[in-house]
């Protein structure tokens, strides 16, 4: 069994016990975690990230808090927050090195402000660097990838360097879901401030027009299957409003869904897998989620999935 005291042995940063998540998902849903850690630095999360794995101790990196649907039960572990210790993005000649813990509205500002093209389509996504890296995220036809050149990360008990061509990535994929991610690098065309700042603008015009910003969510549910979109298969199957307790697919997009304040996961969890059905029993294509759960049963995940 491990104890604060145990942690505190290898840990510098801040730690919390029973630490209710929804605080730091942007969902605003998520029970307690056993141990909520703020590292100090990256040299901080290696220590205890080794320190887990040596005592076989379950963990997760939350990064932004976006992207994660948390129990109501909540994580029987440790869930790690990058965004106090490793929150630094600098430019090292003509390459931009963003930490993991760097949340994209920072690294897409300052990308602009040193004159650098290619990721403004990151602005308004509610992430951090690391999880965007994970799951190649990305939006209006760009993806986070593009522009990227090698990403640094924690794997074996080592501190490895590995190059955009060795990454695995695809559409909202990559090859370092079970690996640590400190810090990434990318190689940006240079561009116009005053065109970037407009481009910035635009997008997020467009996406405060067609999201529920006003609203706590994770962001798109399903990913877009091939040929299709999952908003317009979920709005086709009649479900845009739908609404089960304090959660509701949203009515301004159909792969959103929304907390109007009093929404549990388990409401979350009985729309995704409604739209699930729906969607499959009118077309025939089955939804696949690109919000990760967290804590729930397997039956529950396996029922949610499948």
């Amino acid at each position: 069994m491990v104890s604060v005291d145990d942690i505190r042995k290898v840990f510098r940063g801040h730690i919390a016990v029973a630490e209710p998540l929804g605080k730091y998902t942007s969902f605003r849903i998520g029970g307690p975690a056993d141990f909520y850690l703020e590292p100090f630095d990256k040299f901080d999360l290696i220590e205890v990230v080794r320190f887990f794995k040596k005592f076989d101790y379950r963990f997760m990196i939350i990064g932004k808090g976006s992207n994660l649907l948390i129990s109501d039960i909540g994580f029987r572990g440790a869930a790690i927050n990058l965004e106090e210790g490793m929150g630094k993005v600098i430019l090292e000649s003509d390459i931009v090195v963003a930490d993991a813990g760097v949340r994209l509205s920072k690294f897409v500002d300052f990308c602009i402000q040193h004159e650098k093209k290619g990721v403004e389509m990151l602005a308004g996504i509610p992430g951090t660097i690391g999880g965007a890296v994970i799951m190649n995220a990305g939006a209006y036809g760009g993806e986070i990838s593009d522009h990227l050149v090698e990403v640094e990360i924690y794997r074996d008990d080592a501190i490895q360097k590995v190059k955009k061509a060795e990454a695995g990535f695809s559409y909202r994929r990559s090859g370092f879901a079970r690996d640590v991610i400190l810090n990434a690098s990318f190689k940006l065309p240079q561009g116009n401030l005053a065109e970037l700042l407009q481009r910035r603008r635009e997008l997020l015009l467009k996406r405060n027009q067609s999201q529920p910003l006003n609203l706590p969510n994770s962001g798109s549910m399903f990913k877009n299957p091939e040929g299709a979109f999952a908003a317009k298969l979920v709005e086709d199957a009649g479900l845009k409003g739908k609404q089960i307790g304090g959660a509701q697919i949203s009515e301004r997009h159909g792969n959103f869904i929304v907390n109007h304040g009093t929404a549990t996961a388990q409401d979350v969890l009985d729309l995704v897998k409604l739209a699930r059905k729906k969607v499959f029993e009118r077309s025939g294509i089955k939804l696949e989620l690109e919000v990760k759960l967290i804590g729930f049963q397997e039956e529950e995940i396996i029922q949610a999935v499948a």
